[in-house]
């Protein structure tokens, strides 16, 4: 962890956005499916562990009342707080997971988008069970991971995704391309098209 916190801290003081999570238009439209995806128009309290520059954060802001961003790495919390400034119903958050996961907090969606593969086996299963513990009846999960190869990922994504889909959500949504894999799980498993009373 101490290596992956070294990697983040040296990214994140070279640049607020060392991913360019603003301008890639990857980026930009990988965001928009995992919006699109979201069974609800609407959240009550949303967790983002990993947030990095906040930009997925800005959006999910707009679809929730309050919402709960965190990241283990000084610089990347920094440049997260700079970015949400403006937004009252955002806090960010100091969390290395999962030792830090919020244990006594309830979530109705919990977004973990590129962060799964810097944790080891062990870790995964760790936040799966606590992700388990913090989603509220009919609550949401997501999961959204780059799928090639680098130096520092530590866990292939098809094994995150498998430790959250061993939790026994109901399945909702499966995007998989040759960059990315979007899963989104339920405690719900009615469709959207149920839920608004249309079949």
């Amino acid at each position: 962890m101490r290596d992956t916190r070294a990697y983040f801290d040296a990214l994140y003081r070279a640049s607020d956005d060392p991913y360019a999570v603003r301008s890639r238009w990857y980026e930009q439209r990988k965001r928009a499916v995992l919006l699109a995806a979201l069974p609800a128009a609407r959240y009550a309290s949303a967790y983002e562990p990993g947030c990095g520059a906040a930009e997925l954060t800005v959006e999910l802001a707009a679809r929730c009342d309050r919402v709960l961003a965190s990241d283990f790495s000084a610089p990347a919390l920094a440049a997260a707080r700079r970015r949400t400034a403006h937004l009252p119903n955002v806090r960010v958050e100091a969390h290395a997971l999962p030792r830090d996961w919020p244990r006594r907090a309830a979530f109705d969606l919990i977004v973990l988008s590129e962060i799964g593969y810097f944790l080891d086996a062990a870790a995964m299963c760790q936040v799966a069970r606590c992700c388990a513990d913090s989603l509220v009846p009919r609550g949401t999960l997501v999961a959204c991971d780059w799928r090639a190869d680098f130096r520092e990922r530590a866990l292939p994504t098809e094994a995150v995704h498998a430790a959250l889909a061993a939790l026994g959500l109901a399945p909702l949504v499966r995007h998989a391309e040759d960059d990315f894999l979007l899963q989104v799980w339920s405690r719900d498993a009615r469709s959207v098209a149920q839920r608004e009373g249309i079949r």
